[in-house]
């Protein structure tokens, strides 16, 4: 199979990419594998196209910025007994071109083409832009 599929995730809570590293660290040591994941309730059904070096895109204030590579789909059960799925995830996060993104509630599927392009190689050191300002230059198309 050579199709691949990503999903894109509202990061609730989270105020930058550094947070999200940050929250992810804390949660990682609680994991015996180290690796972050995501929990969902639902499967996903393309599950194949996703394995096959698919990325979750992370929205974190109404702007995708980021995504890390998924590496597994783990099933687990919570303390009500429901199967649920573990995104395993790469611990390196790329940073990626900023895209204005709705709320909206869950995954999405995200096609390779619909995809933000990571920022270009040194560059994803480079200082954020604030927010707002983020926010104003996505929603003139400058980035």
């Amino acid at each position: 199979m050579d199709k691949t599929v990503n999903l894109i995730k509202l990061s609730v809570g989270t105020e930058s990419v550094e947070d999200l590293a940050r929250w992810q660290k804390t949660r990682r040591a609680e994991r015996e594998d180290g690796l972050p994941r995501h929990v969902t309730r639902m499967w996903p059904k393309r599950e194949g196209e996703i394995l096959n070096d698919g990325s979750i895109f992370w929205v974190i204030k109404g702007l995708v910025q980021c995504r890390q590579r998924i590496l597994r789909l783990d099933e687990v059960f919570g303390d009500d007994g429901i199967r649920r799925c573990a995104i395993v995830l790469d611990t390196q996060i790329h940073r990626t071109q900023s895209v204005l993104k709705r709320p909206f509630q869950g995954w999405r599927y995200l096609s390779p083409q619909d995809a933000p392009p990571d920022l270009p190689e040194g560059r994803e050191n480079d200082d954020a832009l604030p927010v707002e300002l983020n926010r104003a230059l996505a929603e003139i198309g400058v980035i």
